[in-house]
């Protein structure tokens, strides 16, 4: 209802808009087409072999409606589409990577093999937990040949569910078998075993003195341009970056008016009029309310205390007055008053048939047939209520019915769907009644019923005040104006500046992000600065995002490859104030040589020990991280020093007083096993898939799409 009132009020704004919009299209289009090649139909490369959108498309609505059926949701929100678009791509450029790779080496998963992943002794994990039987709990072969008998039978649905389900069997054991290829290709010979365990056990005694860096004053230190250079083209690979772009925008949010609640609030009086007297109450709520009719029932304090009190203590029909709630109005009418338990118990038969809500693949029986044995069921269990237990156990589809025989326990009342509820309510304790949900057909026998309490049914009208076409066309113009107005960058500064508005910054965006702080559904305008047409400190048109108008800046854009060393500059700073600093502290130290003792003299110097220091340490003491001067002490003799040396946080000279070296074991096995087991977890963690990804030549087009 709320999108119906807000095309109501702004139909005549939207038609300039639609208008504009659809003129520029066509246009656009008609001067466009002749140049349109099959190139513009490809979503993107992955060594050279295509995916063209159709492709990606498809295969990005078989994955939506998958995850529907498995959130059980009739719709999903933008941002979730944008993950499933995303994850899809990775799905592709993976199939097309590992596909490439069993081509190579000849692997494949014949139809013998898939019999045997499906019906054979030992089935795929996956199949086990699909076909379980309920009254054991375990795997049932005869399940699976049932259903596959009747699998032409089936909804196209099921039966291109269960293909699917084929292919991810195909592709997990090609994946098992590729991944053991490699698994069985890494050997551990056994000096690495042994080297291993030095590393891990071999204790280094060692004296050192060091200064740190940190101890000299940035004010000695003045780098010149050559100095950064130099720690740029050394450190350059830190600065390799993707394409990204910065832009600057202002948010025009689109809030209603002083008059435009006014208007509201003259709607929902003559509402609240027609809403005291109307007799389809569930069907007015449904033709004037942006929220759905809600028949539960509810309990003291769990109404909004505007309406609690009220609904509580008049009689049926009361319709309380309108009351305004986070720019919300709402109405409420009371329904029905009654003395209800609050908790009830329950045991039950569900009979499911093909097409019922969450019904197993196994459930194959037409709902004709599903009412038909549900009767008889109920006839038996109506004359004896205690056989229900033991039938549950035979007949029931619920799922739980092999842990609980069918006993549901105690659950709170309006926890069920609202048939099974009723009928549970409206039966009396130790009585059978019947009930048909969305999940197909219930015997139920109430076991109990307690703390009876008042309850109401209220049904509610809830209508937000909208903004009007007049305020639309307001702030749109407001946006209009620093569009058309500004041409660069200190255009829409001034104009930003001089109207009070509040400018926000978008930094390092990359082509396929989805979220900028305050926009809602950012991507048209991260489109737009990436579109080869934009060019830096040009002004965007006024994007319409989901009641905000915005309007944006180009203000960077960074091209695939280095950085350039203007950009990165502070981010050297350390490193290079660092390196100056050594270059200081050696001319300081230089006329003392490699004499630890009178280089220990020297101001800010340290002398200290270490007398178990290891290979795979990551710390000298008192200095942090030092893999290099630790490196270096392994590669020493005992009695010998090296420095001083220019270390990561300082100046070190070092003695290696004494090395103890334990000797390997014989037996190297759990030494193997574990550097094996470490291996096995950079597989499992896809670390081959990865390696594979940044080997290959992967071209992204996505951003032509969406």
């Amino acid at each position: 209802m709320a999108v119906i009132g807000s095309i109501r009020k702004h139909s005549t704004f939207l038609v300039i808009i639609i208008g504009v919009a659809l003129a520029a299209f066509v246009l656009g289009d008609f001067t466009k087409q002749r140049n349109r090649s099959a190139s513009q139909m490809i979503a993107g490369e992955v060594n050279d072999e295509k995916i063209t959108i159709i492709d990606f498309n498809n295969k990005v609505e078989q994955n939506i409606d998958a995850t529907k059926q498995q959130k059980k949701v009739e719709k999903l929100a933008a941002e979730d589409i944008f993950r499933i678009k995303n994850e899809t791509w990775d799905q592709m450029v993976n199939k097309i990577l590992m596909d490439n790779q069993y081509d190579a080496l000849g692997l494949d998963v014949t139809s013998d093999e898939l019999f045997d992943m499906v019906q054979g002794p030992n089935p795929h994990p996956l199949v086990q937990q699909s076909f379980v039987n309920p009254n054991t709990g375990k795997f049932d072969r005869n399940i699976v040949m049932q259903f596959l008998e009747t699998l032409d039978q089936n909804r196209p649905e099921i039966k291109k569910q269960w293909f699917l389900f084929e292919d991810y069997l195909k592709n997990d054991r090609l994946r098992e078998k590729y991944q053991n290829l490699i698994l069985k290709g890494y050997y551990i010979p056994k000096d690495l075993a042994a080297m291993e365990f030095s590393q891990e056990n071999d204790k280094a005694d060692i004296d050192y003195v060091a200064k740190r860096f940190i101890t000299v004053p940035d004010t000695l230190i003045t780098p010149t341009e050559d100095d950064y250079l130099a720690m740029y083209e050394q450190e350059k690979e830190r600065f390799k970056e993707a394409p990204s772009v910065d832009f600057d925008y202002v948010i025009f949010e689109v809030i209603p008016s002083i008059k435009d609640l006014q208007a509201a609030r003259k709607e929902i009086n003559q509402i609240y009029e027609e809403f005291k007297t109307t007799v389809d109450v569930p069907r007015f709520v449904q033709l004037n309310s942006d929220n759905p009719y809600d028949s539960s029932w509810k309990a003291r304090g769990q109404l909004p205390v505007q309406i609690d009190s009220i609904m509580f203590n008049s009689p049926v029909g009361t319709v309380a007055k309108p009351y305004l709630e986070n720019n919300t109005f709402h109405i409420a009418r009371l329904m029905d008053i009654q003395n209800r338990p609050d908790s009830l118990k329950a045991s039950h038969i569900l009979i499911a048939y093909s097409g019922s809500a969450r019904a197993a693949q196994t459930v194959t029986r037409t709902k004709e047939q599903a009412q038909k044995l549900a009767d008889s069921l109920f006839k038996v269990i109506k004359r004896s209520p205690r056989k229900l237990e033991t039938l549950a156990l035979s007949y029931s589809d619920d799922p739980s019915v092999k842990s609980n025989k069918g006993d549901l326990g105690w659950f709170a009342d309006g926890m069920m769907v609202w048939q099974f509820n009723e009928a549970v309510v409206n039966t009396k304790i130790n009585h059978v009644t019947m009930a048909e949900t969305p999940f197909g057909f219930h015997i139920i026998k109430v076991t109990g019923k307690k703390n009876i309490e008042k309850k109401v049914r209220v049904a509610m009208i809830d209508q937000e005040v909208l903004a009007s076409n007049e305020t639309y066309q307001r702030i749109f113009a407001k946006a209009s104006k620093l569009a058309s107005e500004t041409h660069n960058i200190d255009q829409f500064d001034t104009a930003v500046d001089n109207s009070g508005y509040n400018k926000r910054l978008a930094q390092k965006i990359h082509k396929m992000d989805n979220h900028i702080p305050g926009l809602n559904n950012p991507r048209q305008i991260i489109r737009w600065a990436f579109n080869d047409n934009t060019e830096v400190g040009q002004v965007s048109e006024v994007f319409d995002l989901e009641g905000q108008f915005v309007v944006a800046v180009l203000t960077n854009r960074v091209e695939e490859g280095y950085l350039p060393l203007d950009q990165v500059k502070t981010r050297l700073n350390a490193k290079v104030f660092n390196h100056l600093k050594a270059q200081l502290i050696l001319n300081e130290i230089k006329p003392y040589g490699d004499d630890m003792e009178k280089i220990a003299g020297v101001d800010g110097f340290k002398k200290d020990n270490m007398p178990a220091l290891t290979f795979v340490s990551r710390n000298i003491k008192g200095y942090g991280t030092e893999n290099e001067i630790i490196g270096r002490v392994f590669g020493t003799e005992t009695g010998q020093q090296f420095g001083p040396i220019e270390g990561k946080g300082g100046i070190f000279v070092v003695k290696l007083n004494n090395l103890n070296k334990v000797a390997p074991p014989d037996n190297l096995d759990n030494i193997k096993k574990r550097m094996a087991n470490r291996f096995k977890m950079k597989i499992d963690r896809g670390e081959i898939y990865n390696a594979l990804k940044d080997d290959a030549d992967i071209v992204d087009n996505r951003i032509n799409f969406y």
